[in-house]
């Protein structure tokens, strides 16, 4: 029989590896969020326990020391209340898994991480454009540079769908089915969710034209979005173009865009067709 110690990194290591993006079907973001927090769990428990990876062991996990390792990343780490609340999902997360394998061993644990609440946090209300705004914010990439083009389709797009910017990373060729009038996308959001999201003409136009205008609108698995490096966009690069617009937005325009920290998504905002067609004329 395994020793304790090897009961819980055996059962970690098949959590993370295999059970949540294969059982669960956890997004790549989601296992790596789930990842760090119990790299976390063990940098505290090494630092301030003086226990290595290898020696712990359920039992050792009991409610004080769980108690002082969420005070720990609270006070040391200067987590904030809501990623508290992420590390803690993900040790409930676990435990519960822990549990329905090796009832004996994960048992303390289980209980000890059941009695910890979470810790109440502000819901910070989202920062939306309004309609001028979006106007204004839409028709700053310069549609003669590729990079610009790229900018104002990719953003136009956003607008459109109100989709994450992880989605849009993730969007191929083969995900999207043009109409007469409108586009489909199919989207594979958080948990492996797919849901179907349409888009208008005025806004699926321009984008049917920026495939072509690529040549890959015959290879259904290329990525729409590439960056100057990647045939795939990453999440932060997304970040930094929205940040880059804004930034442009807010100095050109001091009356506006006030706000002061904008999210890279378009919210409560009905699409209007101004921003789309005044605004964006690819060469066909």
């Amino acid at each position: 029989m395994m020793n304790k110690a090897s009961d819980f990194l055996r059962l970690l290591d098949a959590f993370i590896t295999t059970y949540l993006p294969c059982s669960v079907g956890a997004s790549p973001n989601t296992v790596k969020s789930y990842k760090y927090a119990f790299r976390l769990l063990i940098e505290f428990m090494y630092k301030e326990k003086g226990i290595e990876a290898d020696k712990i062991t359920f039992e050792k996990l009991d409610y004080i020391t769980l108690t002082e390792f969420f005070t720990w990343i609270e006070s040391v780490r200067g987590c904030s209340a809501s990623t508290k609340n992420q590390r803690l999902s993900a040790i409930t997360s676990f435990s519960a898994y822990a549990q329905n394998r090796d009832f004996a061993a994960a048992s303390v644990f289980r209980n000890s991480v059941n009695k910890i609440p979470m810790k109440k946090s502000q819901h910070k209300q989202r920062t939306t454009l309004t309609r001028q705004e979006v106007t204004i914010f839409l028709a700053l990439p310069n549609e003669n540079r590729e990079i610009g083009l790229r900018d104002k389709i990719l953003l136009s797009l956003m607008y459109a769908s109100g989709v994450r910017a992880q989605e849009i990373c993730d969007l191929t060729v083969g995900n999207l089915q043009f109409h007469q009038k409108a586009a489909t996308l199919n989207i594979m959001g958080k948990g492996r969710k797919s849901r179907r999201i349409g888009i208008p003409i005025a806004c699926a136009t321009p984008l049917k034209q920026y495939i072509g205008h690529r040549k890959i609108s015959d290879k259904p698995e290329r990525h729409i979005f590439s960056s100057q490096t990647h045939e795939k966009m990453t999440v932060s690069c997304i970040e930094g173009i929205f940040k880059k617009y804004i930034t442009i937005a807010q100095n050109d325009n001091p009356t506006l865009f006030t706000a002061g920290s904008y999210p890279p998504v378009f919210c409560k905002v009905k699409v209007h067709k101004i921003a789309m067609k005044k605004y964006i004329s690819l060469p066909a």
